[in-house]
């Protein structure tokens, strides 16, 4: 099986995704990183057949929807959430199947009237959401929570799985990444060791917390799936965020790739720039005709030899120093910029024309 752990700085939001025989769920995917996603996902050859989300969130958009549009997965949420658009609404007991494997639900309300956690199929991992974050829990002051209802949750659904069992969470604002049912059930402050229903509540309806300051535009954007206001039948409005330009590929480190034959199609329409040293400019690999030499140790400092409003691909031996010049480019400002898949050596290969002039 395939597990990977993702992350979102702004939220503090863990997306989890699981893949088995080609096939994958995303738990609790982050609108803005729905192109980040659907990079891994095709890295790792494998078809999105769902995105669960544990709650109706309160502090960051859901990719469900967004993932819908791009490739058709199914939408899960908990039929107690009252979501609309989900095409899969989930109760206690169901079961969610991806590959050889399943996820089991589990109805953990309390944090909001309609949370759950996802169990794998051999009880050596779960998906807790908010229900139970890694020494501590969320909180129960909106959304339909509360205080008995969570420690109940936690106690009889969560904390009664085996001691070995990993414990994901759908935020830590540490940086922790994992915790486990007996270290839970030991050290949790709230609802570890001997604390009791009565010591939880008197805990948690004294928090006297703000409300998330995305709550007004989150549980409304959330409650539609994560679809943006005003979006219908003529699909997702944030594809206008793809590069129109050509062709091109997001790779999963954030950097869009072109493929030679697209750049040679699209050469008379772009900047050049060959970020590798002057002697491999003209070696027998030799270079792009059109390509403009500025080594990546200069790249920095030539920033304005470059039309800011033009395309510009960078271009090495392997792509490993164009990608980093890519994303230095991106940094300065650059909107248009790519970096040619498999450098020259893939160039090369293809048996495109390269000159080999004298800088």
């Amino acid at each position: 099986m395939i597990f990977r752990q993702l992350f979102d700085p702004t939220s503090s939001t863990y997306t989890y995704l699981l893949g088995d025989s080609g096939e994958a769920v995303l738990i609790d995917p982050v609108y803005e990183q729905v192109p980040r996603d659907l990079a891994l996902l095709r890295e790792l050859d494998l078809r999105l057949l769902a995105s669960l989300d544990t709650h109706v969130h309160a502090d960051h958009v859901t990719g469900a929807w967004r993932l819908h549009q791009r490739v058709g997965s199914s939408i899960a949420v908990a039929e107690a959430a009252g979501a609309a658009l989900a095409d899969r609404p989930l109760r206690h007991g169901d079961r969610i199947a991806f590959g050889t494997r399943h996820l089991t639900v589990r109805a953990t309300p309390g944090h909001t009237n309609g949370c759950l956690t996802y169990v794998l199929d051999d009880e050596s991992m779960a998906f807790t959401g908010d229900s139970l974050l890694i020494r501590g829990c969320g909180r129960t002051d909106f959304q339909g929570g509360s205080p008995q209802q969570l420690f109940a949750s936690v106690r009889e659904q969560i904390l009664t799985l085996p001691d070995s069992c990993l414990l994901y969470p759908a935020h830590d604002y540490r940086g922790i990444t994992v915790t486990s049912v007996a270290e839970e059930r030991r050290f949790n402050p709230r609802l570890g060791g001997d604390v009791d229903e009565g010591d939880f509540a008197g805990h948690m309806n004294n928090l006297n917390l703000p409300h998330p300051k995305l709550m007004a535009v989150a549980v409304p954007a959330n409650l539609r799936c994560g679809q943006p206001e005003g979006a219908g039948a003529e699909g997702d409005p944030s594809t206008a965020d793809t590069p129109a330009w050509a062709p091109l590929t997001l790779r999963f480190s954030g950097v869009w790739e072109i493929e030679p034959m697209a750049l040679l199609e699209h050469a008379d329409q772009v900047q050049i720039v060959d970020v590798r040293e002057a002697p491999e400019f003209i070696d027998k690999l030799g270079h792009l005709p059109g390509a403009r030499l500025v080594p990546l140790s200069q790249l920095k400092d030539r920033l304005d030899d470059f039309d800011r409003e033009r395309p510009i691909v960078a271009v090495c031996r392997s792509g490993v120093r164009s990608a980093q010049a890519s994303v230095l480019l991106a940094k300065a400002g650059f909107k248009q910029v790519a970096n040619l898949a498999g450098g020259m050596l893939r160039w090369k290969t293809e048996a495109l024309p390269v000159a080999q002039d004298v800088v």
